[in-house]
């Protein structure tokens, strides 16, 4: 399309501090945009927020940091997509939550509230992507892992738990990785502001979920899961050829269906 949105929502627990995070990224024929709004997990802050930038022109995705499967039902199970991005993947990037911990639990419930403001307050798309768990196009984020599988050497970065997320994404925006992703899905236009410029780690978040629901409305990106659940990752060749040969090792251990290449749309 020559003009369009998505959304990515950072989903947050905290009903004290702003830890949650909207990003609308919107492009027109020649230029490329994003907004960002932070909000507490409580009503009717955390509704109008969203509502204050899922609202407007038509979204064609909307992908959210949270576990998220067919139905919205609390999940309680430690899912293969997890398993797919932990085993041999967490020395170097990290790993997803457990869905069955109860942490994981409180953020699926969290994820699922989002994904009703969200609902009811976008005009969101139906979806046209592989593997899709709604009628609307409605996908699950995971920020860290999305960002580490970008790079070929993560430990050279000396990432740390507490600010994983935040390393690899200066890396990749000082790379210029992030600006060949969004010109990959929308060739032809510029930047509007520096991706450097991001600065807070929930803005961070939030704007890589909004990448992330970018390659679901390209329909050009890599999934794994199952029944429980698909987590979106970059295009196959924006993957580091050293992570995609791991991922394909703990798909051989758990079935060929768990990791799928999605096909481009737009």
């Amino acid at each position: 399309m020559e003009s369009g949105a998505v959304i990515g929502i950072d989903v947050g627990c905290s009903p004290a501090r702003r830890s949650s995070a909207i990003c609308r990224l919107e492009w027109s024929s020649t230029t490329v945009s994003w907004r960002n709004a932070r909000f507490r997990a409580i009503e009717p802050e955390r509704e109008q927020a969203i509502a204050g930038l899922a609202g407007g022109q038509p979204i064609l995705a909307a992908a959210f940091d949270g576990p998220i499967r067919r139905g919205f039902e609390i999940i309680g199970r430690y899912r293969r997509a997890e398993r797919m991005l932990t085993r041999r993947l967490r020395p170097l990037i990290g790993k997803p939550g457990q869905s069955s911990a109860p942490v994981g639990k409180l953020l699926n419930l969290h994820a699922n509230t989002c994904v009703g403001h969200v609902v009811r307050h976008a005009d969101l798309c139906s979806s046209r992507h592989d593997l899709a768990i709604d009628e609307k196009a409605l996908v699950e984020a995971f920020p860290s892992s999305f960002l580490g599988m970008m790079i070929a050497d993560p430990e050279r970065l000396a990432a740390r738990r507490g600010d994983r997320s935040d390393t690899f994404y200066k890396h990749l925006a000082t790379e210029g990785v992030l600006a060949l992703l969004i010109s990959h899905c929308l060739p032809g236009r510029q930047l509007a502001s520096n991706l450097a410029a991001v600065v807070n780690h929930d803005d961070r978040a939030a704007f890589v979920c909004a990448l992330t629901a970018l390659c679901v409305a390209k329909g050009d990106f890599v999934a794994v899961g199952d029944d429980d659940g698909w987590i979106i990752l970059p295009p196959k060749n924006f993957i580091a050829p050293s992570r995609w040969q791991l991922l394909q090792l703990n798909a051989n251990e758990e079935t060929a269906t768990s990791i799928h290449i999605g096909s481009a749309i737009l």
